[in-house]
């Protein structure tokens, strides 16, 4: 017998066994913790698309019309809205281990754009938490993009509700929800018809003021939407440029182009370049660089002691010397300056190695090398002049 210790004493011929049993029922519990954190045991049961939107309109509702209630319902009610909310984020977006359904995604979809869910969601915004704003915000997105039967409902909605756009553009002058209202705002604009809305609208006017806010998470934000609005659709675009060229230009070389914010001006610089460049915005190019005060701006522009405003202003400058057909006053003006612009170009390099960039500073120097002085006489108006200008691409 190989062991004899362990049958004459009981105590010891039990020991192992109890500490197996123990250690077996810390196993089990670490095993319940585990599956419990990964949702895997007591999982309720998922609700349907229906019932899911239903009971999310309902909580709407409450923390729409009920201000006065004991503080311990509104938390319940909370935690009831932040789980509601984040279980439709994960039937759009998917667990991380699960492709979303597309059924679901349908069903989903036009559950919340049926009884006016997504207008009560704008609503009641201001009263959520962050993070049930923040998944609001996603699951917003993701609904605009969702396609039912070939149908972008989301789009069809907004054109028969296109007063929500009314109250989500204000809301940049709310800091609470500024931020959650742009996010909304720029997947709305995804839709022709919104944007065509809001291009059309006096909000226009008032993303000059956004843009300009002190608050700079605000202030960027506003810069988004708007580039968003400039350069999305490029027909709608075009014919906004078109037909409101004069004070659209003004204020964007006024308060964008000349402001004394750097980040405003470099975005500026940039965004405007993005449009002149745009083909759908050949006629309003051309409308651009054969004004004499446009030209002037950009010049000063040149002068700015950013190298980055500098190269961003160099792309959009270039085009008032490829201009084939320059207005007089433009020669004249650079044939005054030609020496300065000569230095100035000559010296002007950049940090990484930029072949087109060298090539086309060549060709701008050697064009401004030859121009000749214009006698405005020769010509018999500035606006039959216009009508001929052709820039080479």
């Amino acid at each position: 017998m190989l062991f004899p210790s362990l049958l004459l004493n009981p105590k010891l011929r039990f020991r192992p066994q109890m500490r197996s049993k123990k250690r077996s029922k810390d196993e089990g519990s670490l095993l319940i913790v585990k599956l419990k954190m990964k949702g895997l045991l007591k999982k309720s049961k998922a609700r349907k698309p229906l019932e899911l939107v239903k009971h999310t309109r309902d909580l709407l509702i409450f923390f729409n019309g009920n201000m006065e209630v004991r503080e311990q319902k509104r938390k319940d009610k909370t935690e009831e809205l932040t789980k509601s909310m984040l279980e439709i984020r994960t039937l759009l977006y998917g667990d991380g281990e699960s492709e979303p359904n597309k059924d679901t995604c349908a069903q989903l979809t036009q559950e919340f754009f049926k009884d006016d869910t997504f207008r009560l969601l704008i609503a009641s915004l201001s009263k959520l938490n962050l993070g049930t704003r923040k998944n609001a915000t996603h699951i917003v997105a993701n609904l605009q993009r969702q396609q039912v039967q070939s149908r972008l409902i989301a789009s069809e909605y907004l054109e028969k509700n296109i007063d929500l756009i009314d109250i989500l553009i204000p809301g940049y002058g709310d800091g609470d929800i500024a931020l959650s209202y742009g996010a909304i705002l720029r997947e709305c604009i995804r839709h022709q018809v919104v944007a065509r809305y809001v291009l059309e609208s006096d909000h226009m006017k008032k993303f000059f003021d956004y843009i300009q806010l002190p608050n700079f998470e605000i202030a960027s934000d506003a810069a988004a939407t708007f580039k968003e609005l400039m350069t999305r659709h490029k027909s709608t675009v075009a014919q906004f440029l078109s037909n409101n060229y004069d004070w659209f230009f003004q204020e964007y070389n006024s308060q964008l182009l000349e402001s004394q914010n750097y980040i405003t001006k470099r975005q500026a610089i940039k965004l405007l370049g993005n449009m002149l460049l745009d083909r759908s915005n050949s006629a309003v190019m051309v409308r651009y660089v054969c004004s004499l005060d446009n030209m002037r701006i950009l010049m000063n522009l040149l002068r700015d002691p950013n190298k980055t405003i500098q190269l961003e202003t160099f792309h959009v400058f270039k085009l008032f010397v490829a201009n084939e057909n320059k207005p007089p006053q433009i020669v004249n003006v650079l044939v005054t300056n030609r020496s300065k612009l000569l230095r100035f170009f000559g010296n002007f390099t950049i940090e990484k190695e930029d072949q087109q960039f060298e090539a086309d500073k060549v060709e701008l120097m050697k064009e401004i090398s030859i121009l000749e002085p214009k006698d405005i006489k020769e010509f018999s108006s500035i606006v039959s002049f216009r009508e001929n200008c052709e820039i080479p691409c």
